[in-house]
């Protein structure tokens, strides 16, 4: 399980490959409603204690339970050529399940993530993670299908994520990116995660959101992955939860490093780490740039809220945002990373700012102001009039598609070609993405980053 830190260190450890374990708090307890309308999936359930409590009360009507052989079926006997991720859970391998499989089951393609039993997470993460994402259900949380449990071994079976972990494209290393309008429908997505898990009538702390955490299906909607830090937050009169600290070095808020005081508010700072990455393009940590900009935060923080922060924003992005709703995006990103907590929004606030943002950037768009690179792609022309017809899905692609910006000729309704448009699509191999037995890609952060293990890729 790593090694333990306690509350009297009052430091994190001096090695940041280094893991920390759970907490021995209580068990996660069902909330039943959200703030925003969404309900949990069972009001009558109890969440399991322990595995052997699982198995004698099975209890989630909306959670299939698979036995061992019907997910080695499902996975080709777990071929490595199958495998999405790895880390200290263990290995996340993409699968589908089908009539071969189950008699009668409807066609499904999963990720499933079979729990290492030595690795870094152990029965009470994995038992985390099936109480409740078997509870929750929203738009924005991936879906936990079914689990299984049988004897020594410990899976999960999640929906499939087409197109991976925000990481992955984000901090892709070829000259091609995500542009703003994608980039801020992932955050208003992401946000929307949060408050739900806020809002709920017990309400959730996710405690380790980070890009890595945030997975994407084939339409670019951000879903939060990964519940095995999840606790549950205060009731009541409390103000705060006690915990030891867990998370991933960058991403933990400053006063839950420094006390182990876990409220709401500290998932908010994590959202806005990953807000200030989705603006500027760069990791949270990284040791290959100068030595003032190593911690992401510390360098660029003070220039959100300054005349200067146009030109730290991602450079890639240039020409496809106002810069009002980029001052007004970065100000919430400022507002986010404060190191008071009460000086942060709550996450229905942040949710009704990028609401907004969004809002106003189609109201441009809809003017006919721009075209970004993954729109440009969707958008046929009508060769008649040289007018972009509507798009039928303003990301209808797969994901493994090299998004490119395509010109139009507006007397003859033809795409003009572009000097290096060939040179980017030799430069794009198409096995770039994947991820190979040692589960990782030139593009992921290194190990070093997580103070837990690092989450996969479903």
């Amino acid at each position: 399980m790593g090694n333990c830190l306690t509350l009297e260190q009052h430091m994190l450890p001096q090695n940041p490959s280094e893991h920390i374990c759970n907490d021995a708090g209580t068990s996660p307890t069902k909330p039943n409603r959200s703030g925003n309308g969404f309900n949990s999936t069972s009001s009558t359930s109890v969440a399991p204690k322990n595995v052997k409590d699982l198995r004698q009360n099975p209890g989630y009507s909306n959670v299939d339970i698979f036995t061992y052989e019907e997910l080695r079926l499902a996975t080709n006997n777990f071929l490595p050529d199958l495998i999405l991720g790895e880390g200290g859970f263990g290995v996340v391998y993409k699968g589908v399940i089908d009539d071969y499989v189950r008699e009668g089951y409807k066609s499904t393609q999963v990720a499933i993530k079979d729990l290492n039993p030595e690795g870094f997470q152990g029965d009470r993460e994995w038992l985390a993670e099936v109480n409740y994402l078997g509870q929750l259900s929203h738009p924005n949380l991936v879906k936990l299908i079914g689990y299984c449990c049988e004897d020594e071994h410990r899976l999960l079976v999640y929906e499939y994520m087409a197109c991976g972990s925000l990481d992955k494209h984000l901090f892709r290393r070829v000259c091609l990116t995500m542009p703003w309008s994608i980039r801020m429908k992932v955050a208003l997505g992401a946000a929307k995660g949060l408050a739900f898990l806020h809002g709920a009538e017990r309400p959730v702390i996710y405690r380790d959101f980070k890009t890595a955490n945030i997975l994407l299906d084939a339409d670019y909607v951000a879903k939060l992955s990964d519940f095995g830090l999840a606790k549950d937050g205060p009731m009541g009169d409390q103000t705060h939860v006690s915990t030891r600290v867990m998370g991933t070095y960058g991403y933990a808020a400053p006063e839950y490093i420094m006390t182990g005081h876990l409220t709401a508010r500290s998932d908010v700072y994590g959202f806005g780490v990953v807000l200030l990455e989705l603006l500027i393009g760069r990791q949270t940590l990284d040791k290959s740039r100068p030595s003032r900009e190593h911690n992401l935060v510390e360098w660029a923080r003070p220039l959100l809220n300054h005349r200067k922060m146009l030109k730290i924003l991602d450079p890639r992005m240039e020409g496809q945002y106002s810069v009002k709703i980029a001052q007004k995006v970065a100000f919430l990103a400022y507002q986010c990373l404060s190191q008071n907590p009460k000086g942060r929004p709550d996450m229905s606030t942040v949710v009704e700012t990028l609401e907004a943002v969004q809002t106003t950037a189609e109201k441009q768009d809809s003017g006919g102001s721009r075209v970004t690179l993954y729109e440009a792609r969707s958008l046929p022309v009508d060769a008649t009039a040289g007018k972009k017809s509507p798009r039928r899905n303003e990301v209808g692609r797969t994901c493994d598609e090299v998004p490119r910006s395509n010109t139009v000729d507006s007397a003859a309704g033809k795409r003009s070609p572009r000097k290096n448009e060939v040179r980017r699509t030799r430069d794009v191999h198409p096995k770039q993405n994947t991820i190979s037995a040692k589960g990782r890609t030139k593009s992921e952060p290194p190990a070093e980053r997580d103070l837990y293990s690092p989450s996969p890729n479903f």
